[in-house]
């Protein structure tokens, strides 16, 4: 039997996951059960160390990965000792390349597998699905992730939860990391904006689990009753103008309680014909997803059953429903919709919501005049009135040899025959004329209009009866197969565009585009009103702005237009080319809202990258604030130390003390000239002023300037460019402040004994240039995070500068129409990539 997993999920490290799941282990162990310790991180937490204290820890399997040893979970041997439960940390861990599985979590299902039960943690920005929104929280990206599947398969998930100022408290007090770690810490990741948007995914996501968990015992219990544990408000549409009216109102009754759902369902009919405005449950919808709740369209004739199996469906506790619209009259002879869903409803409350609609009774929509086209009548009204008296004097000469009935079954199919070349009118005047023509010519007397037999005159009235139905059966399918042919096309043009859209292409332009080509428009132009409405701006081209247009000749106010469609206060979605039918402009209003619903998506996004570019902004000034308030005053206070020293009186110097002093301050201006030089191009960068001079470089001069000026640090680079490398497109002067930058960080971080080594390479249509380096290296999951402007990993070292050298370097190759890349150096260490384009000209 497989073994059941027991997660702990946390908001962020240092909650308490490992020192929850250590508790609920020796709670395990005291209770009897067989208990070890496959993986723990203490992170050299005493507290959470100290639970390990008297419990069986499974011994680490070891390996070796460039030149560097690590310790890894050992499956096998956990497998082998056969414990009832394993402990084991960190679910989302990438293991060691060499390992039997890529991640942790296929570890554990290997022990789960052997029937080993698991308990494990892992915190919430770790789990794919949110792992985006976490980055754009933080501004940091998670390397390490773990599919919400695998999470969601374990039997039981815990939220170890603790509020943003506990947390940061925990960490000022050293508890969670070491001190010299907690203020960049607390400064960064750990703000309590951060913490607090951390904390609500968390919960949002085990609430949404604990959802799924009670609607699969409901299904395994048969249980179709509503369990009020969440309110959730459904709201029926039936695409008439009351629906803007029931969506607020139901937005209204589901804010009363805080974490309410929103749900608004369409129930429409299996045959597709319902007369549904498709403009108006356009705006409805969007009216919906505006107020936080979601859409929903169902297929069901019995609308009322239909509507409550779907509120049964998502555990709904209200129902709003609109006030009938339909006459007195009608009321009488059906319940309606509103009064049976309330009769069925049972614990579901039902809210009747009266509305301006309620009175003016139900406007059915429109139909066409005739099901078929005018040449089809013409030819059924022919063969009518020339097809009777031609069949009579083709049956005249066998009057006597062929009986009543069989005359009767000739003129009937003659009728059913006009029925289906021209519908309902001319069938049925063919059917009253061939009654009168059967009454004259061939029933006794003959030569008059009466009728001697009862039978004959039951059997006439019959024959009329059957062909007007005939006929009517005909006009009825006709006009069905007209409104399914309108319905199937207009399904397929909303099809079309919604595909046209998300295909990438620019929303509006492309929504113009595709309603102008299928109604055959001359112009599609999308208008906005430049001021307060006036009676007479319609006319008026200076109180409209064109927002986007398709095709020749737009419009320039609504007057012009040979349709218009008035969205809202400020919106008119304006066609020009041919009068469209109510049909087709019923499908014209529902591209008019989703025009509408494109211009807000463009604007917000429009808005999102003002708001971002700000943000972006503001970060960069506090940081600089910071680099100065800090960094920059590191150099300037030892070189003015160094001054003021020089300049008293005090103390006789030596000689050899005076030159310290001296090279003291010069090395400090130095640095001061590069950090003051690094962030006046970052910020020009920034404001993408830089300014450029490209020309075809030959790196074999460009490299060894740069090894020059390194100053001190040149005897620990060595460069190998060969002189038959083709000239590359770069600005000399910044590809040399590039690689000085690069060759600087790379020395800094080597070893004393090995030489940093810059190599050029040819491929394609590109150079390559390596600034290879032996040192520590860096993680590959944190790569992207080294060129962030204002960051030193680990913050070790607050002399070396305000962390632009790497983000500088980056920004000046791509401005250069380069590319920077980290790569690791095989045996360890760090390589820096940075691509050119040759030059045309070789």
């Amino acid at each position: 039997m497989r073994g059941r997993l027991r997660v702990y999920l946390g908001a962020a490290p240092g909650v308490g996951k490992t020192y929850a799941m250590l508790s609920e282990g020796r709670r395990a162990r005291e209770r009897g059960r067989d208990v070890v310790v496959g993986f723990v991180e203490t992170h050299g937490r005493p507290r959470t160390a100290a639970l390990l204290e008297g419990v069986e820890v499974i011994p680490r399997r070891t390996l070796v990965y460039r030149g560097a040893t690590f310790t890894e979970l050992d499956v096998e041997a956990v497998i082998e000792r056969a414990p009832k439960v394993a402990l084991i940390d960190e679910l989302a861990h990438t293991n060691v390349p060499g390992s039997k599985n890529a991640k942790r979590w296929q570890d554990i299902d290997d022990i789960l597998d052997a029937g080993i039960d698991v308990i494990s943690t892992v915190n919430i920005q770790h789990l794919e699905s949110v792992n985006d929104v976490v980055q754009e929280i933080t501004g940091i990206p998670q390397r390490e992730t773990v599919p919400d599947e695998v999470v969601r398969r374990a039997t039981q998930i815990e939220l170890v939860d603790m509020s943003p100022e506990a947390l940061r408290r925990r960490m000022a007090h050293g508890n969670v990391y070491a001190p010299e770690k907690v203020d960049a810490a607390l400064s960064n990741y750990f703000r309590v904006g951060n913490l607090t948007a951390l904390r609500e995914l968390a919960l949002l996501w085990v609430a949404g689990k604990v959802d799924d968990q009670l609607d699969r015992y409901r299904a395994d219990h048969d249980i179709a009753g509503t369990w009020e544990a969440r309110e959730r408000v459904v709201v029926a549409l039936t695409g008439g103008p009351e629906g803007d009216t029931l969506v607020r109102r139901a937005a209204r009754i589901a804010a009363r309680t805080k974490g309410a759902d929103l749900l608004a369902v369409h129930i429409t009919s299996s045959d597709g014909l319902a007369g549904a405005d498709p403009a108006n449950l356009a705006r409805q919808r969007s009216l919906v997803e505006s107020l936080g709740g979601t859409y929903h369209q169902v297929v069901g004739d019995d609308v009322p059953r239909a509507l409550l199996d779907f509120a049964r469906g998502v555990n709904a506790t209200q129902l709003v429903l609109g006030a009938s619209r339909r006459g007195r009259f009608a009321q009488i002879l059906s319940r309606g919709v509103g009064v049976e869903t309330t009769a069925l409803s049972g614990p579901i409350d039902v809210h009747l919501v009266t509305h301006e609609e309620a009175t003016k009774g139900r406007r059915r929509p429109e139909r066409s005049r005739a099901a078929l086209n005018r040449k089809r009548r013409l030819a059924g009204w022919a063969v009518a009135v020339a097809g009777m008296p031609l069949l009579t004097a083709a049956l005249l000469p066998f009057r006597d040899v062929i009986s009543l009935p069989s005359e009767i079954l000739l003129f009937l199919c003659l009728v059913v025959g006009v029925a289906l070349i021209g519908g309902t009118w001319p069938a049925f005047t063919a059917a009253v004329g061939g009654s009168l023509l059967l009454n004259r010519f061939f029933t006794p007397p003959i030569g008059q209009f009466t009728i001697a037999d009862p039978e004959n005159f039951l059997a006439l009235i019959v024959f009329v009866l059957v062909a007007a139905a005939v006929s009517t059966i005909v006009d009825l399918a006709a006009r069905r197969t007209r409104e399914a042919a309108r319905a199937r096309a207009d399904a397929e043009a909303l099809s079309t565009l919604a595909g046209h859209v998300l295909r990438g292409e620019a929303a509006l332009p492309s929504l113009l585009g595709r309603l102008r080509e299928t109604f055959g428009l001359d112009s599609v132009t999308l208008l906005e009103r430049l001021g307060e409405p006036t009676p007479d701006d319609q006319a008026e081209p200076d109180a409209w702005r064109i927002i986007a247009t398709s095709g020749a000749a737009p419009c320039t106010s609504p007057a012009v237009a040979d349709n218009d469609v008035q969205i809202n206060d400020q919106l008119v979605l304006a066609a020009r080319g041919r009068l469209l039918d109510a049909s087709d402009r019923r499908v014209l209003e529902a591209f008019a809202a989703e025009a509408a619903v494109a211009l807000r998506q463009e604007r917000l996004q429009q808005e999102a990258e003002q708001a971002k570019a700000l943000a972006e902004a503001d970060r960069m000034r506090t940081a600089l604030l910071a680099a100065v308030s800090h960094d920059l005053r590191t150099p300037l206070s030892a070189a003015k130390a160094a001054v003021e020293s020089l300049r008293s009186h005090d103390i006789a110097w030596s000689p050899e003390d005076r030159d310290e002093l001296l090279a003291t301050a010069d090395e400090s201006l130095d640095r001061l000239d590069r950090l003051v030089a690094n962030l006046l191009d970052m910020s020009r960068l920034q404001a993408g002023v830089l300014g450029l001079t490209l020309q075809p470089v030959a790196l074999e001069e460009v490299v060894p300037r740069s090894i020059d000026d390194l100053g001190p640090l040149r005897d620990r680079v060595e460069g190998d460019i060969s002189v038959d490398l083709p000239e590359i497109v770069a600005d000399p002067i910044l590809l040399e402040r590039v690689l000085v930058n690069l060759m600087t960080n790379a020395a800094r971080y080597s070893p004393a004994d090995r030489k940093v080594l810059i190599t050029a390479s040819w491929h394609d249509d590109q150079v390559e240039i390596r600034v290879i380096d032996r040192g520590p290296g860096i993680p590959r999951e944190i790569h992207d995070r080294i060129f962030l402007p204002f960051q030193r990993l680990g913050d070790r070292d607050n002399g070396t500068g305000v962390g632009l050298g790497l983000a500088l370097s980056r920004g000046l190759t791509e401005a250069m129409g380069g590319t920077l890349v980290p790569e690791e150096t095989p045996g360890g260490g760090l390589t820096m990539i940075v691509s050119m384009p040759i030059s045309s000209g070789r």
